[in-house]
């Protein structure tokens, strides 16, 4: 027998690593926690650069091109977002409440989550408004008045009604720009209650819709797969969102607006770490066990500062710390668009306190009043998506105070918007765990066995999850028709891989 052996003066070719996937490797949260890292750092360094003179209209000064870069990613992500909310708001609205039809207490269940919706928003509330009492924000701010515009997004109580007749079953609407191009944008309250009214239709036909069930339940699956492709670049996302709002205001916008942010981010951490865990504990339910299992929702609202966009990942771990699906995928759906503790009842409540301040306008208890009102009945307005303009517009139209205010805040809405979504999806999940123990429908030892998991892990369960249920299908096909099935192709090959891992 002969061996070979390697000459000592050659070595062997080294094998190149390929970057991409020693980046895919580190775990999505450490990627967003870095994504956060490099937008701080690049938006001081565009701010540190400066306008460019000339870049900008009628030769005025403009952006620098790292400013324009991290604009760029930001938009592109939040773009993407918006461009597969109109889809998954119509198919899992509808999917939702297709999977009640089986339940006996379905009418029961919607009631105790728009219930404890309207409980926790009440809460929220009468913090922010205890914060605002306390700390005045908006007197001595130092904000120009100049700054002060009204948004072109604008919220009354007539429009919030009159919004939700749909112009279209589509729930869309063109725009023509200056240039005589059209855009299309969407009205989401809109396409909730058509996906409502369908859901409903769906029930009523019984067996007839079966069909049209199964192609929504396929369609949804495609779309919400997309969005965890989206979902994915995520931390990129990130570094443009913060970056560009650090470039573009910089710190001294937060300076001028400190009392309010502070006023913000600390009642948000209140109705967090204090109102959540003691509801927990009220209701029999282990404090660490909902934020293990809720971290991978909460974590990913902060950075896409999408209610609607998170809404997949905020069913996927409500669902595992035992609640059941049927119900897990109608009250997560209803809650991404009617849920806002942060977006609907702290932010409202303190901005329109902060626009009173500034213009010198007293507040009496009937304003305090028509502020919780407006809170608690009015969440629906923000939809879901990036931003509390419009649910900021009503209360202020609300309380008759002017509508200018908006613009004094807009310097900090971006980071504020992250911590409000946090909170948004994280009680969303919270109703769902409270409303499934009240009812005795919670899994309490999946729940309590929660584990915080990792991105991957979850798409990785969820990926097994869709091949059980097609080998599921295929059994039930093969007990039909007593004929065994071809392999997929590449069926073997993933088997290979399985079994080597």
């Amino acid at each position: 027998m002969s061996t070979s052996t390697t000459p000592q003066n050659e070595t062997a070719p080294t094998r190149r690593r390929n970057p991409l996937r020693a980046i895919a490797r580190i775990p999505f949260g450490w990627q967003v926690l870095i994504g956060l890292v490099l937008g701080i750092v690049l938006g001081l360094v565009a701010a540190q650069i400066g306008p460019v003179p000339g870049a900008g209209e009628d030769g005025a000064d403009g952006p620098n091109g790292l400013t324009v870069a991290l604009d760029t990613l930001g938009t592109v992500f939040v773009t993407l977002l918006k461009a597969l909310v109109p889809p998954l708001i119509f198919l899992a609205i509808i999917t939702s409440i297709a999977n009640l039809r089986g339940v006996t207490n379905a009418a029961r269940l919607a009631g105790k989550t728009l219930l404890w919706f309207a409980i926790t928003s009440f809460i929220a509330v009468m913090i922010g408004i205890g914060l605002g009492t306390l700390t005045s924000p908006g007197i001595g701010s130092g904000v120009d008045a100049s700054t002060a515009e009204a948004s072109s997004t604008q919220g009354g109580w007539m429009d919030f009604l009159t919004g939700l007749v749909p112009t279209n079953f589509l729930g869309l609407t063109g725009n023509v720009g200056d240039d005589g191009s059209v855009s299309l944008s969407f009205n989401a309250l809109q396409i909730l209650v058509i996906s409502i009214a369908v859901g409903l239709a769906v029930l009523s036909v019984g067996e007839k819709a079966e069909p049209f069930l199964k192609v929504t339940g396929s369609a949804l699956e495609i779309v919400q797969k997309l969005l965890w492709w989206v979902i994915r670049l995520a931390p990129l996302g990130t570094v443009g969102l913060l970056g560009n709002a650090v470039a573009s205001y910089g710190w001294e916008a937060i300076g001028q607006l400190g009392v309010f942010t502070l006023d913000i981010y600390v009642g948000l951490l209140l109705v967090l770490l204090v109102v959540y865990p003691v509801l927990l504990k009220t209701n029999g339910l282990s404090i660490r066990s909902f934020f293990r299992g809720v971290w991978p929702a909460t974590s990913l609202g902060f950075v896409s500062r999408s209610s609607l966009g998170t809404m997949p990942m905020t069913q996927t771990v409500t669902e595992r710390m035992g609640v059941p699906r049927h119900y897990a995928s109608f009250a997560i759906p209803l809650g991404a668009t009617t849920k806002m503790d942060g977006c609907a009842a702290i932010y409202p409540s303190l901005a329109a306190i902060f626009v009173a301040n500034f213009y010198g306008v007293p507040l009496g208890i009937t304003d305090y009043l028509l502020i919780i009102l407006v809170s608690v009945l009015g969440s629906a307005a923000t939809a879901g998506m990036t931003g509390a303009t419009v649910m900021l517009t009503l209360t202020l139209s609300t309380l008759g105070l002017p509508l200018e205010g908006v613009g004094l805040l807009l310097a900090v809405d971006p980071i504020l918007d992250m911590g409000r979504t946090a909170l948004n999806v994280t009680g969303q999940s919270l109703v769902g765990v409270i409303v499934a123990k009240r009812e005795k429908i919670l899994d309490q030892d999946a729940y309590d066995a929660t584990a915080r998991t990792s991105f991957q892990a979850i798409q990785t369960e969820q990926a097994q999850e869709a091949r059980d249920a097609q080998e599921a299908r295929d059994a039930t096909e093969v007990a039909a028709t007593g004929e065994e099935l071809a392999p997929e192709p590449g069926d073997q090959e993933r088997a290979r891989q399985t079994a080597a891992t």
